[in-house]
């Protein structure tokens, strides 16, 4: 028995690393591009069909009209805050924006998807942050949309219907959230969201009469629970930065989303519950702009380089935890401007330290490009830090700390602050000599067993092979 469920946990293991494999190929963007146009072109199908209630024509001119609204007002928006917008975010946005408002031919509801598709591209800019925009854009974008219908009498819009909630299209919406929730690491806080706001539904129907099977339907089959949750809640600009704090943003939206109100001009939908989550997120977050400036960048081993920021204000951060980057990128590739590192140094120090490291045998990105290029003295943004790897508070709880390569930056910070730690640090490198941070490892006093193809001699004290 102990055998078989070895092979079984073996088996599972080797699919798991197929799939992050394969799913590591694409960037998040492209991902998320190529389910949401899949998902679309099905709807084209089942509209040919005659299955989907609008025309072919109806999705070919809703289709048009939010990716140029969106990217003409995403351009337009960058170029007036001098920024530099980047195309497939607001493809992302369009193609959203066309998966919720119902496709049509009506001038007045393309109107309306128009005007969602402004207010979406231009909010990445002017409802912004520390450079992060606050409202997830297409959520934002419905939103005003409703409450201008709502309070200019005869406007000729038509509401966001998220459409996409519907039973024929469910199955690969299902399969798309459930690649995204995998691929951004929140398959925990979408899983929560969709059994949480699936639970309230199915009971509040429950309570009118309407039997298990039907509630289900509802709730599944009707409303955009498991869409939202793979495509919406989960974006990571707009969550907050812990996981725990992500999980009071489930509680609170899927209440939102699931219990009928209205309080004037707004009413329960789920692009008001969206931006209500996306208002807690921020609360949760640093909301004070961090601005940093590059003053030493050093390459610590042959392709593995380290970078030292000084902060104009004190940054928070908990020791293992990340910085996002907004990296001044003249020409950004299909990855983005924005980069996530984790963080190398103690909180306290004088200056926050990154490290990265470049692939040997393939092109490096834009972003990396760029931070080792750029002149000592560049002043960069970052946009938030956060992140859930760190070690228990309590000093003398013994704890054995395993890194590959450049993955021993968290673990830097973190005996850094806490030298004198009961820790253990097996660390395997393919840098022949003193590995990567070999003399902040050895000042923390760190007990280190080091897997290299040629150790440093001597090696530090308390260091083994």
């Amino acid at each position: 028995m102990s055998s078989m469920s070895s092979s079984i946990t073996s088996t599972a293991r080797t699919a798991i690393t197929a799939v992050d494999r394969v799913l590591g190929r694409f960037t998040m963007y492209m991902l998320v591009t190529i389910l949401l146009s899949a998902i679309a072109v099905l709807a084209l199908a089942l509209s040919i069909a005659g299955v989907l209630f609008f025309s072919p024509l109806a999705w070919i001119l809703s289709l048009v009209v939010a990716l140029l609204s969106v990217t003409g007002a995403t351009w337009i928006a960058g170029l007036v805050v001098r920024r530099t917008p980047h195309p497939p975010s607001a493809i992302i946005t369009g193609l959203l924006l066309f998966l919720i408002f119902t496709p049509s031919v009506d001038p007045g509801a393309l109107g309306g998807l128009a005007l969602a598709g402004v207010i979406a591209g231009a909010s990445k800019y002017l409802f912004a942050v520390r450079g992060r925009h606050l409202f997830n854009p297409a959520a934002i974008g419905a939103l005003v949309v409703g409450i201008v219908q709502s309070v200019v009498p005869g406007t000729p819009f038509l509401f966001a219907t998220w459409w996409v909630a519907t039973p024929p299209l469910l199955p690969l919406v299902a399969i798309g959230a459930l690649i995204v929730l995998w691929r951004t690491s929140k398959l925990t806080v979408g899983v929560a969201f969709v059994v949480l706001a699936g639970a309230i539904v199915v009971v509040r129907m429950l309570t009118v009469g309407m039997d298990a099977g039907a509630a289900i339907a509802i709730a599944f089959g009707s409303l955009p629970i498991v869409f939202f949750a793979g495509f919406m809640l989960s974006e990571p600009l707009t969550l907050p930065p812990r996981r725990w704090q992500q999980l009071v943003e489930v509680v609170i939206v899927a209440a939102l989303i699931s219990i009928p109100f209205s309080i004037g001009p707004l009413f329960s939908s789920p692009e008001l519950a969206l931006v209500i989550g996306n208002l807690v997120a921020f609360a949760f977050g640093q909301r004070r702009a961090i601005r940093l400036t590059l003053e030493d960048r050093r390459e610590l081993a042959p392709s593995v380089w380290t970078l030292g920021f000084r902060p104009a204000a004190p940054v928070r951060f908990a020791p293992g935890q990340y910085i996002e980057l907004d990296v001044p990128v003249p020409s950004p590739d299909s990855r983005g401007w924005r980069r996530v590192f984790s963080i190398a140094s103690a909180p306290g120090d004088e200056l926050v330290r990154v490290a990265f490291s470049t692939p040997k045998d393939a092109q490096v990105s834009a972003a990396k490009t760029a931070l080792m290029t750029a002149p000592l003295g560049t002043v960069l943004s970052a946009s938030a830090v956060g992140g859930d790897f760190v070690l228990p508070a309590r000093l003398d709880d013994p704890v054995l700390l395993v890194s590959g390569g450049i993955g021993v930056t968290p673990f830097v910070s973190q005996l850094l602050a806490a030298p004198g730690r009961d820790a253990v640090l097996v660390m395997a490198t393919t840098v022949s000599g003193r590995p990567p941070f070999a003399d902040e490892l050895e000042a923390a006093g760190v007990r280190v067993v080091l897997f290299s193809p040629e150790p440093p001699s001597p090696l530090p004290a308390g260091w083994v092979l």
